[in-house]
């Protein structure tokens, strides 16, 4: 192999792919990335077996050719090089890096022990809007679980509709769920995909409709962008049935000034902090005090204009994990949250009144009487 990349550009493609790369002892390939030349491209892959991405970028190729090197030893040599031209020339299994005053070999593995990864992205495909995607996957990966011994919870539900996509969320405390439109889906199909290759999909794309393909037989999902493929296994296990756990009916409506009710909550944050977290709502007749103690730091107090739809005259007061306020009202763009509650301990609706497509779920503290 020998070819001529441009330097920013071939480091903007190690940097992505060493996002992927894998430290499995057993599997010394895994640190890898694999080059390799294709007409007048340059393609890099890596893989951890879970998720894996393949990315063409310009090159001037003298010799076909591929061979595997250690992501970490090549991408910091290639950041701490000039921008401009690189040569890269390929002798048995050693890596030869040379520019107009810089010399390098990096020795690698063979490219035939690297595991097999989607290039292209194959029939059975459809088409979503990337800006509508990308904005619901903000709106829900928040939610996502971190605890490994529940898997179907660290990823998202992706149900495909004729109509519309819906994205759900869950950590056992919280859900949250955003449906966009979307037609050209013949069959409803449902899935769940892990939150780290999502959270690649997030940070990775520029172009304006992303390709989607799902392969059932292999469970496994495709995502093929400008010139980037990135693709995932699917998540085995049936998600919770969330439908049943979205309040019906509720027996109080609040309605708040976004940036006003975040400032509260994160000045309630400072002492909740020494307090596992908790912070208090009193819904009076217009008010909503925003509340939080600590026994070793003191207390705050802070009240709120609210407009607020009731049953009854009689004081609410309903106790919830500041983090989980703070995430949400983080990523709605309405300037009016809307909040509805029907007892202490059951689950309390969430809205953004700028969008009627995206729901979220809390669960309440248990408040000792």
């Amino acid at each position: 192999m020998k070819v001529q990349v441009l330097q920013e550009n071939f480091l903007k493609a190690l940097n992505i792919c060493s996002r992927f790369v894998s430290s499995r002892v057993q599997l010394p390939v895994l640190a890898n990335i694999l080059l390799k030349t294709n007409k007048n491209k340059l393609s890099l892959s890596a893989t951890n077996l879970e998720n894996s991405v393949v990315i063409s970028i310009g090159a001037k190729v003298i010799k076909e050719g591929e061979i595997t090197i250690p992501s970490r030893i090549i991408t910091e040599t290639i950041s701490n090089l000039d921008v401009g031209t690189i040569d890269l020339e390929v002798e048995k299994e050693i890596l030869k890096i040379k520019t107009n005053n810089f010399e390098s070999n990096i020795s690698g593995l063979n490219s035939s022990d690297f595991p097999s990864i989607p290039s292209e992205i194959g029939i059975n495909n459809f088409e979503v809007e990337s800006d509508g995607f990308l904005d619901a996957l903000n709106s829900v990966l928040f939610s996502v679980s971190s605890d490994e011994t529940r898997p179907v919870l660290t990823g998202v539900l992706l149900i495909i509709g004729k109509e519309h996509i819906t994205l759900v969320a869950t950590d056992g405390f919280r859900l949250s769920q955003k449906k966009i439109k979307n037609k050209g889906i013949k069959e409803e199909i449902k899935f769940i995909l892990p939150k780290s290759i999502l959270s690649e999909l997030v940070r990775v794309s520029t172009s304006e409709k992303i390709v989607v393909s799902y392969k059932k037989n292999e469970n496994q999902i495709i995502f093929g962008l400008d010139d980037i493929i990135l693709s995932s296994r699917i998540i085995e296990g049936e998600f919770p049935d969330f439908e049943r756990i979205i309040p019906k009916n509720t027996k109080f409506k609040v309605n708040l000034d976004r940036e006003d009710f975040l400032r509260s909550v994160k000045l309630a944050g400072v002492f909740a902090r020494d307090s596992a977290n908790v912070v208090k709502l009193r819904i009076l007749k217009d008010i909503v005090q925003v509340l939080a103690e600590s026994s070793q730091s003191g207390s705050q107090k802070r009240e709120l204009e609210a407009k607020i739809e009731k049953d009854n005259s009689d004081t609410f007061t309903i106790a919830f994990n500041y983090r989980f306020l703070e995430d949400f009202l983080s990523v709605i763009k309405g300037e009016v949250v809307r909040m509805e509650f029907s007892d202490p301990n059951a689950p309390s609706l969430f809205l953004d009144e700028k969008d009627s497509d995206f729901l979220h779920i809390i669960m309440p503290v248990r408040l000792q009487v």
